[in-house]
């Protein structure tokens, strides 16, 4: 039995929900070829094809039905403006990513453990940096990251209308508010380990000038990086969960910053 032994109302039917599957594919394979956890390096392509695929299955039912575009031309450019801002949406959820991993390198610098464990994974990171990367993926999977990804693309078509190109102007103050944000977060989740170095490295001054003699660097520097280690393990449930708050509150208002 073939297509065309079909009536041609559900040849019709059948024809206009492929298209509406495919424009809805557009945008969220875009967003998960970039998202945190489902767009690792080291996940398999196709793996990624098969989360993007079910993530359509998810957000197509949700839309009202898209039709065939007119021209191949009007595909073209359909094609490019969903790329553009699924891309966009993933990089925005994907900078957190990013935020973490630049208060894991701050943190490592500051307590002489960047050299350590340096290219446990896909990224070069230090020990810090690869614990807090690990341990914060883990926590949003299991915070429902599935849910709130779904959510997004849902709502972007409100932001986002289908078929129309971001206002430039808008669509780069958002990319410098988040990237802005980022390097904020980023310093704001190191602190504690800043504030240690910036005391062991005042305490090292004022003991190295009462006595000179002294080589307080082989006696500060087993004490710097067992601080470095008692403030991860202490520390780290509270910056994951200040990382994890901002994250929902970047999917409760994704177009923050947008003009």
């Amino acid at each position: 039995m073939s297509l065309l032994d079909f009536p041609p109302e559900l040849r019709a039917l059948l024809g206009a929900s492929f298209w509406h599957f495919a424009i809805i594919f557009l945008r969220v394979g875009a967003m998960t070829s970039v998202l945190p956890a489902f767009g690792e390096q080291y996940v398999p392509m196709q793996v990624k094809l098969g989360i993007a695929v079910a993530f359509t299955f998810v957000v197509a039912p949700a839309m009202p039905l898209f039709t065939e575009p007119e021209t191949p031309l009007h595909f073209a450019s359909l094609a490019a403006s969903e790329a553009v801002i699924g891309l966009a949406l993933g990089m925005g959820v994907r900078l957190f990513v990013m935020g973490l991993q630049i208060a894991g390198t701050i943190a490592a610098q500051s307590t002489s453990l960047s050299q350590v464990l340096g290219n446990i994974g896909a990224d070069a990171l230090p020990a810090i940096g690869g614990v807090l990367l690990v341990s914060g993926l883990a926590l949003a999977v299991m915070m429902g990251l599935h849910v709130r990804v779904a959510e997004l693309l849902i709502y972007s078509y409100q932001i986002f209308p289908l078929g129309e190109y971001p206002a430039a102007a808008g669509f780069s103050e958002w990319g410098v508010y988040r990237i802005a944000q980022t390097f904020y977060m980023g310093f704001t989740l190191a602190a504690p380990f800043l504030i240690t170095a910036l005391i062991y490295n005042l305490a090292l001054g004022v003991i190295n000038r009462a006595m000179p003699q002294l080589m307080v660097i082989f006696i500060g520097a087993p004490v710097i990086t067992l601080g470095g280690l008692f403030i991860l393990m202490v520390a780290s449930p509270m910056i994951l969960d200040v990382w994890m708050r901002e994250m929902m509150t970047f999917f409760a208002d994704p177009g923050g910053g947008l003009q």
